[in-house]
Order: structure tokens, then sequence, then C-alpha cells
């Protein structure tokens, strides 16, 4: 097995072989440490498509691009990095096209949504309860609001519908009554700070590991308005996408999934009108087809190999 150091990439083979069909550009929008598009590289070279296309990577870790670019330096004249935000893949995908990738369609867009295990396992990153660190879960380090402004700074209110709504937590009130609370002996600034209130506020002690994760994930998704950027970048990278091109999107919670799966499944569908009304051909035809009727999800060997990969829901669609 690879060592891949900086981040293990989930379902690797599964999507490069979904995802590659042909020479063009390809654009990896979260291209965290490079691994799935060091290995999309790898099987452009392996059938013959190298010499003809572009790998483009986005990210808006400066971490990671450094990574990625030591990762990739046998392939410097195939590849390209770009400090960014995946919501402007459609910008990217421009650019590219008319710069190092003149004249070759765009055949390929992936997003991985998850964290990278760099970030998870870098305290002072503060995305996991499990090290003490800043309260901060930025993704683009440079980023205006950190998860300690939201935590200290929402009403009770807003933090309780913050928690049920992105975090699916039904302790959300709870949660956020004793986050209020707690700052009026001072700021919540470190992740072990609160993570200590938070299992403070469960009644049941074995409820505590399920609810940490959930309230992180809801300071996570609106630290980095993770949905929002999501739904952007699935109408921007699909319309970017060449004909016969791919998009392929792992997932790792059920919001995302969702918003994957009504988009893509909105994209294969025939527009028929109202019922009754005898049509001979729809009045939109559809714009894509569902390569994957459903989620591709890891082996027991990768989940053993890489616990990450256990949540991961992988759904690719290719334009008509």
């Amino acid at each position: 097995m690879e060592a891949y150091g900086y981040h293990a990439p989930v379902l690797p083979d599964e999507t490069v072989s979904l995802l590659v069909t042909g020479p063009g550009i390809y654009i990896d929008g979260t291209l965290g440490g490079g691994g799935h598009s060091l290995l999309i590289l790898r099987r452009l070279g392996e059938t013959g498509g190298l010499g003809r296309s572009l790998l483009v990577g986005i990210d808006q870790d400066t971490n990671a691009l450094d990574e990625a670019s030591r990762k990739l330096v046998e392939f410097q004249g195939s590849s390209m990095f770009v400090r960014g935000n995946f919501s402007t893949v459609g910008d990217v995908a421009r650019s590219a096209g008319e710069g190092p990738g003149r004249g070759l369609p765009v055949m390929g867009i992936l997003l991985d949504l998850g964290v990278s295990s760099f970030q998870i396992d870098t305290p002072e990153r503060g995305f996991s309860y499990l090290r003490n660190g800043p309260l901060d879960m930025r993704m683009d380090p440079d980023g205006p609001v950190t998860a300690a402004d939201i935590v200290n700074g929402y009403e009770e209110k807003a933090l309780a519908s913050l928690f049920r709504r992105y975090g699916e937590e039904p302790l959300g009130g709870r949660i956020a009554r004793a986050l209020v609370a707690a700052r009026g002996a001072g700021r919540i600034s470190t992740t072990g700070e609160l993570a200590a209130l938070v299992k403070g506020a469960c009644p049941r002690k074995d409820l505590a590991v399920k609810t940490l994760s959930r309230v992180y994930q809801a300071l996570r998704i609106e630290v980095n308005d993770e949905l929002g950027v999501l739904e952007e970048a699935l109408e921007e990278g699909f319309e970017a996408l060449s004909p016969g091109g791919r998009m392929a999107v792992i997932s790792y919670h059920s919001l995302e999934d969702r918003i994957v799966k009504r988009f893509f499944a909105s994209k294969a569908a025939e527009d028929w009108g109202p019922k009754g009304v005898a049509l001979r051909e729809p009045l939109a035809p559809a714009k894509a087809i569902q390569v994957t009727r459903k989620a591709v999800t890891a082996t027991q060997e990768e989940i053993d190999r890489n616990p990450r990969s256990r949540s991961a829901r992988l759904r690719v669609v290719q334009k008509l």
C-alpha cells in the first residue's frame, strides 16, 4: 500500500475508474495532499492520454498546495495548482481552457468533501475534539470567521438552530444553553473547553461521542459555509463540463449526500410537463445520465486500512 502521509485518498480506485474516461482537463476541486490527483495523472499516463491532458488542483489551504506540488513533481508539465475555494470551479475551468489547457475538453471534475487527515490531526487547526487547540476550524487559514467567533457570538436560539440544522443534534437546545451560560465566565477559546461543555450537557455519557461529532460538524459547516459552497460548485462545475465529461463527488454525511443526490437526479430527469398532457417529446430533455445509480461505498478492506472512509459516499454523473 502506498504511503500518502498528508491525507490518504478515499475510494481511490473506484473514483479514478469512474471519473477518467479519456484525455482532457481534469479538475480536482478539493486537492488536499494530491492523492486523488496523483492517481488521475497515473491513469491518464497508463492509457496514453497524459500528453493531451491537464490536471488542475484547487485548494484554499497553502499546506495542501505545498504537499501536492511535492507529490506531483513528476507531472509538472501536466498539472497546475490554484489557491481558492472549489466554488470557483467554473472560473478555474474557463481559465484553464483559455490558458495551458487551450482546446482541451473538460472531461472530469472531482469534489472530495471531507476534511483532510492533516487538518484533523493538526491541533492548531481546531477541527477535532480529540486534540486540544484553538477553536478555529477554518479550511482557509485566512478566512474571516472562526468556530470561536460563532460559539461566543451567536445568541442561544441561533446556536441551537445551528446544531439541529447542520449537526442534526437533538440536544442542540440544551447544548446552546450550556454554552451561553459558560460564556458568562469568559470566552470559550479551545477545542478542549468546548468538548468539556458539550460533554457536561449530555444527560447520558454514552451519547457524548456522537453528540461531540455532530456539534463539531455543525460548527465546521457554518465556519466554511460548506453546504452553500457545495451547491454553487455543483452548478458551476456541471456547466463547465464538456459533453461526455463526468463529475464525481465524495460526501461524508447525509446533508452533503442529499444535496448531491438531488442535484444529480435533477440533471438526469426529463420534464414531460403536467400529468395527463400527452407529449411526443419532453419539454426539457435530460442533461445527464447517472453513472452511479446508488452511492459507492468503501470496502471493509479499505475501512480497516482507513477508518475515515467508513462514511464516504461516491456519486458520479455524466453530462450528455
